[in-house]
C-alpha cells in the first residue's frame, strides 16, 4: 500500500508496522559524496542543499536498502517492510528495511549494481552513529539547526561520552582549532626508534553492531588499515561492544542508560555475533591480530595490528570460564569489566550504584584475566570498583578512556585526580579520549592529557580515542589526524620521547606485563 506523509507525520502509520509499503520522497545521503548507498533518509521536503538533515525527525524516514545504489537527485519512490521505531536514539520514528527502488528499469538497477562492484571500496552506508562521528557531520549538522543542531551546540557540564549535547559548535570548533594553529608553529613529531603507536580503545571500522543485530551484524564495514597506514596508528585495541540491545540514550540525552533487562542468554549471543565480526572485519583489513608481547613486538612495525577487546564484560553474564572461552576462541586480550549497564560484575560512573562498586564475580573475572594474560580494564566502573579492582589485581589496570575533572558532575564519565591516582598506582596507564564535550580542538585534548599527566605522571597517560563511539563529533574523528595530535603534545611541552610513550609506549608496557 501507499503510505503519505501526513500519516507518518501524525503517528498513525504505527499501525502499518511489519507490514511493506510504498512512499514517495527525496532521498538524503548521509554522506553526500558516496557513489552508491544503502543506508539513507528519505524526506517528505526537498532538502536545501546536498546532506542538509531535515530538522523534525517526524518528516523523514530511515532507509535500509536491500543493495547500494547511487544517489538520486529528483524525487522517488521506495518500497520496503516499515518498522515502528520505540525511543529511537536519534529520535527517528520509523525505519524502511529492504527497500527498493520503483521505477526503475532492470537495466538502470543493473548498471547501478556494476558501477557499485567497480568501486574499490566498501559500500560506504553510513549508520547514524558513524555518520555522526565523521568529519562531515560537522558540516552537515551545521545545516540542520534545531534537533540535529543540538549534536554541535555546546552544553554546560555535558561530559558523558557519546552525548548527544556534548560538542561545541562546529564552526567555533574550526575557529579554535585554526587560531591555535596560527598561534604557533606546529612541529613535525619524529618518532624515537622502536616507538609503536597504540589507541587503548577503538571501535573503528565498524566493529560494533547496532541495538538491532539481525540488521547492524551485516552493516558493511568502513576502512581501517588505510587511515592507520596515512597517520601512522600501529595497533588499535578493536573493542566489540555487548550491551546495546539493552541501553539507550536517556530522555534529557545527556548520557546512555540500560532501559530493560536482557533476556538469559540474550547478551552472550550478542558477544558470539561480535566476536565474529571483529575477526571478519580484521580479515578484510588484512591486520594482524596480537595476541603476546613477542607478537606486539614483531609486528608492530610491519602493518596495522588489533588487539581484541571488548567494551564490558556483559556477555559473560556473571559466568567466569566465559573468560578462558573468549581467550581461546576470540583472541580476547582486553576486557573492560562494565559499560552502561550495572551488570555482574559491578558499579558504573553513569548510574547509581547497586554494588557498592566491584562485586565478587568481579574479583574473579580480574584474577582470570591475571592468569590468562588479558589486560583488565576499568572504564565507566565507579571509583570504588576501581578501588577494589587494583585492590584484587596483581598486574597493571588500565581505563581507557576519558580525561581529568578536579569535580566531575554527578553521573559523569569524567575521573579525580584520586581516581587517576589509583590507576597509576597499579603501574596502570589512563587513555585520554578526544570528547567535544571535554576538549574543544586537538591542542585543547594535547593540554588535558599534559593536565592528566600532571597528576599521574607521563608514563601513567596514554591515547583512548574512542573511536566511532561518541554521537557528537569527537576533536579526533580520524588515525590520519595522529601526527597533528603529536605535534599538539609537542607544542604542548612533551619531549619527542614523552609523546611515544603517551601514544603507545606506555600502554605496550602494560600489555607485556598482562598478557606476556
Amino acid at each position: 500500500m501507499t503510505l503519505d506523509w501526513p500519516t507518518i507525520r501524525n503517528g498513525n502509520a504505527d499501525a502499518l508496522h511489519d507490514t511493506t509499503i510504498d512512499v514517495t520522497g527525496w532521498m538524503i545521503p548521509l554522506d553526500p559524496h558516496a557513489a552508491a548507498v544503502d543506508y539513507f533518509l528519505l524526506s517528505a521536503d526537498e532538502p536545501c542543499c546536498g546532506g542538509c538533515v531535515p530538522r523534525n525527525p517526524a518528516a523523514s524516514i530511515e532507509v535500509y536498502a536491500a543493495a547500494p545504489f547511487a544517489p538520486q537527485a529528483d524525487a522517488l519512490t521506495v518500497r520496503g517492510r516499515l518498522v515502528r521505531l520505540v525511543d529511537d536514539p536519534a529520535g527517528w520514528r520509523y525505519r524502511l528495511i529492504e527497500a527498493r527502488v520503483l521505477g526503475q528499469t532492470a537495466a538502470e538497477a543493473e548498471a547501478d549494481n556494476a558501477a557499485h562492484r567497480a568501486t574499490e571500496a566498501p559500500p560506504r552506508a553510513f549508520s547514524r552513529r558513524a555518520f555522526l562521528a565523521s568529519g562531515a557531520a560537522l558540516g552537515l549538522a551545521a545545516c540542520a539547526p534545531g534537533r540535529f543542531g543540538s549534536y554541535t551546540e555546546a552544553e554546560a557540564e555535558t561530559e558523558t561520552h557519546g552525548s548527544p549535547g556534548s560538542g561545541t559548535r562546529a564552526t567555533d570548533q574550526h575557529a579554535a582549532s585554526a587560531a591555535s594553529t596560527d598561534d604557533a608553529p606546529a612541529p613535525t613529531w619524529q618518532p624515537p626508534a622502536g616507538t609503536f603507536t597504540i589507541d587503548m580503545h577503538s571501535h573503528a571500522g565498524r566493529v560494533t553492531v547496532s541495538r538491532d543485530p539481525a540488521i547492524g551484524a551485516r552493516r558493511p564495514f568502513l576502512p581501517l588499515a588505510a587511515p592507520m597506514r596515512t597517520g601512522g596508528m600501529h595497533v588499535v585495541c578493536l573493542a566489540i561492544v555487548t550491551d546495546t540491545t539493552c541501553t539507550r540514550v536517556s530522555d534529557n540525552r545527556k548520557r546512555f542508560e540500560a532501559w530493560r533487562d536482557p533476556q538469559p542468554g540474550e547478551l552472550y549471543a550478542l558477544g558470539q555475533t561480535e566476536f565474529d565480526r571483529v575477526h571478519h572485519l580484521i580479515e578484510r583489513e588484512r591486520l594482524q591480530v596480537v595476541t603476546n608481547a613477542a607478537a606486539l613486538n614483531a609486528n608492530a612495525s610491519q602493518g596495522p595490528c588489533a588487539i581484541v577487546a571488548a567494551e564490558g564484560g556483559d556477555f559473560l553474564e556473571g559466568q567466569v570460564d566465559r573468560v578462558d572461552e573468549a581467550y581461546t576462541q576470540h583472541q580476547l586480550r582486553h576486557l573492560q569489566l562494565t559499560h552502561y549497564r550495572v551488570n555482574e560484575l559491578g558499579d558504573i560512573q553513569t548510574e547509581p550504584p547497586v554494588h557498592g562498586g566491584l562485586t565478587d564475580a568481579g574479583a574473579d573475572v580480574i584474577r582470570r584475566c591475571n592468569a590468562l594474560g588479558i589486560v583488565v580494564d576499568v572504564a565507566h566502573g565507579t571509583y570504588d570498583l576501581v578501588k577494589r579492582a587494583a585492590d584484587t589485581s596483581i598486574k597493571p589496570l588500565v581505563l581507557s578512556h576519558s580525561a581529568l575533572a578536579t569535580h566531575p558532575s554527578s553521573r559523569s564519565r569524567l575521573i579525580t585526580p584520586d581516581h587517576a591516582r589509583v590507576i597509576a598506582g597499579t603501574g596502570g596507564v589512563i587513555g585520554v579520549w578526544p570528547s567535544s564535550g571535554s576538549f574543544k580542538d586537538l591542542h585543547g585534548m594535547a593540554m588535558g592529557i599534559k593536565r592528566m599527566a600532571d597528576v599521574v605522571g607521563v608514563e601513567h597517560v596514554g591515547l583512548g580515542s574512542d573511536m566511532l563511539g561518541f554521537i557528537s563529533p569527537p576533536v579526533f574523528r580520524s588515525y590520519e589526524q595522529l601526527p597533528d595530535l603529536a605535534s599538539a603534545l609537542l607544542l604542548a611541552g612533551f619531549t619527542p620521547d614523552e609523546v611515544g610513550a603517551i601514544l603507545g609506549g606506555n600502554y605496550r608496557r602494560v600489555f607485556a606485563a598482562s598478557v606476556g
